[in-house]
């Protein structure tokens, strides 16, 4: 995939690896940028400084909640009026909530519609015009923990695992008409998710943790190569393979994990 003078929608683009994305993207030279967030002014924030940035790109803010069908398909409308088309969908937006059995049922359903049914949303409403055209490109941002799992968040593990699940069916049902999927799946990043709105969060991911835009810079090599999944930290490859080879030699493991985080960290993982 080349994206020079392509066409992208990046969701959960007022912060983090969003706000990376789309910064990356236009400079990279794609034609068109829309910055979509439920923060409406932080969208509008980005999408200023990347018109400042790169003057030649046409980009726009929207406000969106990802786990509203109707508002996707908005967005992608909105995107498809001014661009002519949707080429690359960044389906970015994501949450997290430290807590396991404790979850509530409303809880669950608020982490689900967002850090998985937005993926689904998003493909309803681009997927045709991408069928039609023969051509389209989703970038999920998903995590490690859909490959492995999430010390502290039994939600943020499930759903992630389901991201990827929808992920691999999308490419294995419509790969051969020309659409192509990329899971970025990163341990740390350095975000607000990581280290809290002040900086006031502790957890192990924070060693070895990455930027937003390296990050950034990764997907655009994976999109260049077309990878299923890109990993800024590539020794989440070889924690997989670990895991596929012997699987209870690897939660064994990974309980010895949770015994120390627990122990350090009071079980708080990102």
């Amino acid at each position: 995939m080349e994206v020079r003078n392509k066409t992208v929608v990046v969701t959960g683009a007022a912060t983090g690896i969003g706000r990376a994305l789309a910064l990356a993207f236009a400079q990279a030279g794609a034609r068109g940028v829309a910055v979509a967030d439920l923060n409406a002014a932080g969208a509008a924030t980005v999408a200023a400084e990347i018109q400042a940035a790169v003057p030649a790109c046409d980009v726009f803010a929207q406000a969106v909640d990802v786990a509203d069908a109707a508002a996707v398909q908005g967005l992608v409308d909105e995107a498809t009026r001014r661009f002519g088309q949707v080429e690359i969908f960044c389906s970015n937006a994501g949450i997290i909530l430290r807590k396991g059995l404790e979850a509530s049922a409303d809880d669950w359903q608020r982490i689900w519609e967002i850090n998985v049914m937005a993926h689904i949303h998003a493909a309803r409403a681009v997927l045709p015009q991408m069928l039609e055209r023969g051509d389209g490109y989703f970038v999920n941002t998903v995590s490690a923990a859909g490959l492995l799992s999430q010390i502290g968040s039994a939600p943020y593990a499930v759903t992630k695992h389901a991201a990827i699940g929808f992920a691999e069916w999308l490419s294995i049902t419509y790969g051969d008409r020309g659409i192509k999927v990329s899971c970025i799946c990163p341990q740390g990043v350095q975000t607000n998710m990581l280290f809290g709105e002040k900086g006031e969060r502790k957890g192990f991911l924070q060693e070895g943790s990455v930027t937003a835009e390296h990050v950034a810079a990764m997907t655009l090599e994976g999109v260049a190569d077309e990878r299923f999944l890109i990993l800024p930290h590539p020794e989440v490859l070889e924690y997989y393979r670990r895991k596929g080879q012997d699987y209870d030699r690897w939660l064994r493991g990974m309980r010895r994990l949770h015994d120390k985080v627990m122990q350090e960290f009071g079980g708080i993982a990102v």
